[in-house]
């Protein structure tokens, strides 16, 4: 079998990376083999030692993808007033949908735990905290001139620990009132 152009080579790492977005978002880091990541996009596990030093290093990588992906999907969120936007983000981010569709949901909520096992300077813990950073940005963009760096960190933690404990409790009406309870919150605390 002949070598594959640099371009070939290019979109294969890119599309194992967003493949791996996915699947540690699903079922973390620790629960997807390399075997079964590369399958998922049509390559074999001999070419991914090619592309990447270490599953460590991909779980970075792709931490990073899925908070641009999560980014660039709330700033889809059209420009409105503060309590307008604000109720969009709750009922798009606090839906029935995003707590049974981790693989496509947020990173914050999907990784939090396997970065908080992970050793300190990791990749998977860097682009967390970056991809965090990131969270909170839109979050003030979002938010009115009077909000603070905690108005934000309190919106962040409120979506993503109410999310969290949705997931949890999937199948239990406690999990519906969880996002109920946290859409509100959201919405009620504007700064305008």
């Amino acid at each position: 079998m002949g070598r594959v152009s640099r371009a070939e080579a290019d979109r294969h790492r890119s599309e194992v990376v967003t493949a791996a977005a996915r699947l540690f978002r699903e079922r973390g880091v620790g629960g997807v083999s390399v075997a079964e990541l590369m399958g998922e996009v049509g390559l074999t596990q001999g070419g991914f030692y090619r592309q990447f030093a270490s599953k460590e290093a991909l779980a970075g990588e792709a931490a990073a993808e899925a908070f641009e992906q999560l980014a660039a999907q709330l700033r889809q969120i059209p420009e409105a007033s503060v309590s307008e936007r604000r109720a969009e983000l709750a009922a798009s981010y606090m839906s029935q949908e995003s707590r049974d569709t981790p693989g496509e949901g947020c990173p914050a909520t999907a990784l939090g735990g396997e970065a908080a096992r992970d050793e300190q300077g990791s990749p998977l813990r860097k682009s967390y905290a970056d991809g965090v950073r990131t969270f909170l940005d839109v979050l003030a963009e979002f938010d009115g001139e009077s909000a603070t760096r905690e108005d934000h960190m309190a919106t962040l933690a409120t979506l993503v620990g109410a999310l969290y404990l949705a997931r949890g409790t999937a199948g239990d009406p406690l999990s519906d009132e969880f996002l109920e309870a946290a859409r509100r919150r959201v919405v009620e605390t504007v700064h305008e």
